[in-house]
């Protein structure tokens, strides 16, 4: 089984990822809120783009936060 990638993200609106290859969770926590949501079925090549991004928070806008489903993790 594999180990989820954990990662700070230079982000003012991000907090954190984790993305979990074998299952495709990505986990996001926000700055603002601390909340985690974890999104579903995100390719790997999404995660990636989003790593590399410029800028993390218009990423995830774009590309992440309305394309997938998600759920809010409770503290």
């Amino acid at each position: 089984m594999s180990k989820p990638a954990w990662c700070a993200m230079p982000s003012t609106s991000i907090e954190k990822t984790e993305y979990d290859a074998a299952s495709r969770v990505l986990s996001v926590w926000f700055v603002a809120s601390g909340k985690r949501y974890d999104f579903e079925e995100v390719p790997p090549e999404t995660y990636a783009a989003f790593r590399s991004a410029f800028v993390k928070g218009r990423f995830f806008n774009n590309h992440i936060r309305s394309h997938f489903r998600y759920r809010r993790i409770p503290d």
